[in-house]
């Protein structure tokens, strides 16, 4: 019966109790065959167990799953297509992933949803090949730069706009209480749907809290998180929380939220200037400069593309 069984990703996190990033990184390497049903990839039971025995037999009696070198090399198999990890959580990223499928056939977009801290120390463990990030530094008010320097210092890198957007606050509907801006966060009592340690939006919220010298620890929720703007918007759309710290776009999708623009962030996607990536790495840049991807990124309400396939930095 193991003939008929298969694992998603997720499934195999779960099982090998790893994280999905090294679930990625361990297809990408060739050690776990998977291929596409839909948008998921699948491994089959009989290959999960080959695995497994190949490890086992490796080292006996030790845990199957060993951590990923910080940089590890990841050599193309002839023949076979490229694949590349996405991380992020934008449909833009989705976007980008099936016009890499159909523009580039050699390439096999995985995707990964995981903030935008979180994507640059994948990065650098080797677990991704295209992150994408949207993380204010509040002293100098410039995104990305700052923590790409910090995180990836020493690498070669290119960092390109995949699109702007405007952040704000998710309020309840007539904004009840009477929220402007960054500053009313002061006022007692306020009840907050936060995200997740690491994802952009919570970096700008403890950043704006830092620089208005407000304590964390006075909005009440703040330790719970939420793993997505759409989580935040609709709790503060069921009544449950007064404000939460999001993206326009998630706002049009939930009925009961209004929005309040407070700021226009950067987008980036960062890619590692190995020698093996630099044929991809024209190739995604061409289909983001791409008018056949811009098109499809217009109506997406809330997007800025004025800078959309511009390299802002590269060494």
């Amino acid at each position: 019966m193991s003939a008929d069984i298969s694992y998603t990703t997720e499934e195999l996190a779960k099982i090998l109790k790893i994280s999905k990033l090294t679930v990625y990184d361990l297809i990408k390497k060739g050690e776990l065959p998977a291929y596409r049903v839909g948008k998921q990839m699948r491994v089959d039971a009989s290959d999960l167990e080959a695995y497994k025995a190949r490890s086992r037999s490796l080292a006996p009696g030790t845990v199957p799953i060993e951590p990923a070198p910080a940089y590890p090399s990841k050599p193309a198999v002839p023949g076979l297509q490229t694949s590349l990890v996405i991380t992020g959580q934008d449909v833009s990223l989705d976007i980008l992933a099936k016009h890499i499928e159909r523009q580039a056939p050699s390439l096999r977009p995985l995707r990964a949803y995981v903030g935008s801290l979180d994507s640059l120390i994948s990065m650098y463990r080797g677990e991704a090949d295209i992150v994408s990030t949207h993380l204010l530094d509040g002293d100098t008010g410039e995104y990305n730069l700052p923590y790409i320097r910090k995180l990836l210092t020493g690498y070669s890198l290119i960092v390109m706009n995949l699109v702007s957007r405007s952040a704000g606050l998710y309020v309840q509907e007539g904004n009840p209480k009477q929220l402007s801006g960054w500053s009313d966060l002061r006022t007692p009592g306020l009840r907050i749907a936060n995200r997740e340690k690491g994802s952009g939006a919570r970096v700008l919220l403890d950043e704006q809290l830092r620089l208005h010298g407000i304590p964390c620890r006075q909005l009440i929720g703040y330790e719970q998180e939420l793993s997505n703007h759409l989580s935040v918007a609709g709790k503060v759309a069921t009544g449950e929380a007064d404000f939460g710290v999001g993206i326009e776009k998630a706002a049009h999708m939930v009925g009961g939220v209004e929005f309040i623009p407070l700021v226009q962030e950067r987008y980036d996607l960062v890619m590692l200037k190995k020698p093996e990536n630099l044929p991809w790495i024209e190739e995604v840049i061409q289909i983001v400069q791409s008018e056949s991807f811009h098109r499809e990124l217009r109506p997406i309400q809330g997007y800025d593309l004025s800078q959309t396939g511009r390299i802002l930095f590269e060494n």
